[in-house]
C-alpha cells in the first residue's frame, strides 16, 4: 500500500472551506463599509431635525470608528487567550441588536452610544477575522484571499449609499430605516457564522493537538498537516508590551502608521463626500458621488491584481506618493475646474481603493500566532483612532478654515505614510505563517527585513 503524501498546511490547495471562511469574514467588511457610508447619508435628515451643529455631526460620524479603536484593541488580544471563533461569533449579536435599536433612538447621546457598540464588534472582528482567515489560508491565496475582504467593504459602502439615496426620498424619518437596515446583513452573518471552527494554529499553540488536527483533517484535506516548525503545547505568555520589543517594535510602528495614514483621509473624505462635493461647488452631488463610488468598486476590484501581482513593499509605496500627489492637486485647483476635479478625484479614489486591499492583507502578516490576534489588534485601533479622530474634525475644520486647507492637511498625513513605508516596509508576499517564539534573531539589526518565520519551500 503505497504511503499518502503529506503536505503542510501552508501549502495545502484551495478548497471550498476556505472560500467558506472567507465569505464569512466578508461579513464584517460588508457591515462596517455600510454603516459608515449610512451614517453619511442619515446625518442630512436626522442633523436639520435634532438641530446638530458641526460637533455633534463629527462625533456621530466617526462614533463607529472610535468603537472600532477599542473593539479591535481589546478583542483582538482577548483572542490570542480564548481563541478567535468565540469572538468571531459573538461580534455579530451585538452589531445585529444594536444597529436594530437604533430606529428607536430620540437623541443624539443614545445614538453615539449604539454606534459605540457596533464599531466595538468591527473593531473586533477585524481583528479575529482577518487573524483567523490568514491561519487557515494557504500561503499561495493567503493576499488575494484577504485582499478580497475590502472589496465587500467597497459594495456594502456604495449599497449603502444607494440605499440612502432612495430612502432618503420616503420622509423626514426615512433616517431610522436607514440605520436600521444594517441589520439585516448582520443576522445574515450570524446565522452562517455558525458552526464556524476554532484556529488550528491556535489550538496547537493551547496544547490541543488532537483537536487542531481533527480540525484540519475535516476541512482542509486528510493529508495536509500542521507547520512542522510549530512549537505545539508551547503556552508562554504573550503581552501587548512584546509588540514593542526589539524584536517587533518596527513591524508594529510600521502596521500602525502605515495603517493610520491611508484610513484618515479615506473615512474622512467619503464619510462626508456630499458635502465635500458641495463645497467644491457641485450642485448635482448624487450623480459626482456615484461616479466616484463606481471608481470606489473598480479599484477594490484592482487591487486584488495588485496584491497578487505586486510587491507588498512596492505596492505600498507607489500607491502613497500617487495618493499625496493627486490629493494635493485637488486643494489647489482653481474654484470652477469642474473637469479637472472629477478627473484627479477619480484617480484618487480608484487608487485609495486598490491600495486599502493591504489594510486586510498587511496587519495579519507582520505577527506569529501567539500573538497576531494583538498585534492586528493594535494596528487595526492604532488605525481607528486616527481615522475618529480625522472623521470628526473634518466637519470642523472645513467650517473653521475651509475646504481647500482640510485636504492639504489630509495630504501631510498621506505623505508622512509615504515616508514610513519607504523607510520601514517589510516585505512579507511569500513568508508562510510558520510560528516561532522568537521570530526575528536578535543578532539582526535590520529587523524589519527579517521573516517572521521559517518560509517553508520558497
Amino acid at each position: 500500500m503505497s504511503r499518502q503524501k503529506l503536505i503542510l498546511m501552508d501549502d495545502a490547495p484551495l478548497n471550498m472551506f476556505h472560500i467558506r471562511i472567507t465569505a464569512l469574514t466578508f461579513g464584517s467588511n460588508f457591515s462596517d463599509g455600510y454603516a459608515l457610508g449610512i451614517i453619511g447619508m442619515a446625518l442630512s435628515l436626522l442633523g436639520p431635525q435634532m438641530k446638530l451643529g458641526p460637533l455633534w455631526n463629527g462625533l456621530l460620524g466617526s462614533s463607529a470608528l472610535i468603537g472600532l479603536f477599542f473593539g479591535s484593541l481589546i478583542l483582538g488580544g482577548l483572542s490570542d487567550k480564548i481563541g478567535r471563533q468565540k469572538i468571531y461569533l459573538t461580534n455579530f449579536v451585538i452589531i445585529t441588536v444594536a444597529s436594530a435599536l437604533q430606529f428607536f433612538v430620540q437623541d443624539p447621546v443614545t445614538l453615539f452610544v449604539l454606534r459605540l457598540l457596533i464599531g466595538f464588534a468591527l473593531g473586533g472582528d477585524y481583528a479575529v477575522g482577518s487573524t483567523l482567515l490568514a491561519e487557515f489560508a494557504p500561503k499561495k491565496y493567503r493576499g488575494v484571499l484577504l485582499s478580497s475582504l475590502n472589496v465587500l467593504w467597497t459594495v456594502g459602502y456604495v449599497i449603502s449609499n444607494l440605499v440612502g439615496y432612495y430612502l432618503g426620498k420616503s420622509g423626514s424619518d426615512s433616517w431610522r430605516w436607514m440605520l436600521v437596515s444594517a441589520a439585516v446583513p448582520a443576522v445574515i452573518v450570524l446565522i452562517l457564522r455558525i458552526g464556524t471552527p476554532e484556529s488550528p494554529r491556535w489550538l496547537l499553540k493551547m496544547g490541543r493537538k488532537d483537536e487542531a488536527q481533527k480540525i484540519i483533517k475535516k476541512h482542509i484535506g486528510p493529508s495536509i498537516i500542521m507547520d512542522e516548525n510549530v512549537s505545539a503545547g508551547d503556552q508562554s505568555t504573550y503581552r501587548m508590551k512584546d509588540l514593542f520589543n526589539k524584536q517587533l517594535w518596527r513591524r508594529t510602528a510600521f502596521g500602525g502608521l502605515f495603517y493610520v495614514c491611508q484610513v484618515i483621509p479615506y473615512f474622512a473624505i467619503y464619510t462626508f463626500l456630499p458635502t465635500i462635493l458641495e463645497k467644491m461647488g457641485f450642485t448635482e452631488t448624487f450623480a459626482v458621488d456615484m461616479f466616484l463610488n463606481l471608481f470606489l468598486l473598480v479599484g477594490a476590484i484592482a487591487g486584488l491584481w495588485c496584491t497578487e501581482k505586486l510587491s507588498r513593499r512596492g505596492f505600498t509605496i507607489y500607491t502613497f506618493v500617487i495618493l499625496t500627489i493627486t490629493l494635493f492637486l485637488l486643494s489647489v485647483l482653481p474654484a470652477g475646474s469642474y473637469t479637472s476635479s472629477i478627473i484627479i478625484f477619480s484617480i484618487f479614489t480608484f487608487v485609495m481603493s486598490a491600495a486599502s486591499n493591504l489594510t486586510l492583507v498587511y496587519p495579519a502578516e507582520l505577527f506569529p500566532t501567539e500573538i497576531r490576534g494583538t498585534g492586528v489588534g493594535v494596528v487595526t485601533a492604532i488605525s481607528r483612532v486616527g481615522s475618529a479622530i480625522g472623521t470628526f474634525l473634518l466637519p470642523v475644520s472645513v467650517s473653521s478654515f475651509g475646504l481647500a486647507p482640510s485636504i492639504i492637511g489630509m495630504s501631510f498625513v498621506l505623505l508622512i505614510g509615504t515616508i514610513v513605508s519607504i523607510a520601514w516596509a517589510p516585505e512579507t508576499k511569500s513568508l508562510a505563517l510558520n510560528d516561532a517564539s522568537n521570530p526575528i534573531p536578535d543578532d539582526k539589526k535590520n529587523g524589519q527585513d527579517q521573516i517572521l518565520s521559517r518560509n517553508v519551500n520558497s
